[in-house]
């Protein structure tokens, strides 16, 4: 009735400012971080390279936490669902690309990982007119394998045992095997979606 107070319950909204965020941030100045390691003394210094690799986990474990702590703890914000993705993404392509310059993986690794994500990011764009698409099936555990894979080569297995370099590459093909899958599997369910969807008026 006008004039009375209303009896709904009030929802409160997550503060930008919130724990999940700040790891996401913390996520996204690590970046630059890790270039710099990975680059120093021309990329193959044994020490830089662990830095390296010791920034780039610290980044994926603070990748693991904050979603997790955003959905548990109502600290989803609409910053979050923005910037979460746009750190993860930055983190990947850097240490792909910072590796492939240094001629550490080739080229068409990181070109079929960066196009899968970045056609994948442009697709949600596109659609979120209409909602959001959940995630493909397997995305965490592509996101998973891919980050261990480039963990193994941001690491100085050379100084180590062939072995090492065998199982990076190992795993390394099944992160590409997973990035393409969830990727199809994504645009079917995209295209799917967009059949079952009304017209618009």
């Amino acid at each position: 009735m006008p004039g009375q107070p209303s009896t709904d319950p009030v929802v409160p909204r997550a503060r930008v400012a919130n724990l999940a965020n700040v790891l996401t941030g913390i996520r996204m100045a690590l970046v630059p971080v890790f270039l710099v390691f990975l680059f120093t003394d021309g990329g193959h210094e044994f020490f830089w390279r662990m830095a390296a690799f010791t920034v780039f986990a610290v980044a994926v474990i603070t990748d693991r936490f904050d979603g997790a702590l955003a959905r548990s703890y109502g600290m989803v914000t609409e910053f979050g669902a923005l910037a979460d993705p746009i750190a993860d993404k930055a983190l990947i392509g850097a240490a792909l690309i910072g590796l492939s310059m240094l001629g550490d993986l080739p080229w068409w690794v990181t070109a079929v990982v960066l196009a899968r994500e970045i056609g994948i990011t442009l697709m949600r764009l596109a659609v979120l007119r209409h909602g959001v698409i959940p995630a493909s099936r397997g995305g965490k555990l592509k996101t998973t394998v891919q980050a261990v894979a480039i963990g193994l080569f941001v690491m100085p297995l050379y100084a180590w045992s062939p072995v090492w370099t065998t199982v990076a590459w190992a795993i390394m093909w099944a992160a590409v095997v997973l990035t393409v899958l969830t990727g199809a599997d994504y645009v079917v369910s995209a295209i799917r979606d967009s059949r079952g969807r009304p017209a618009d008026n």
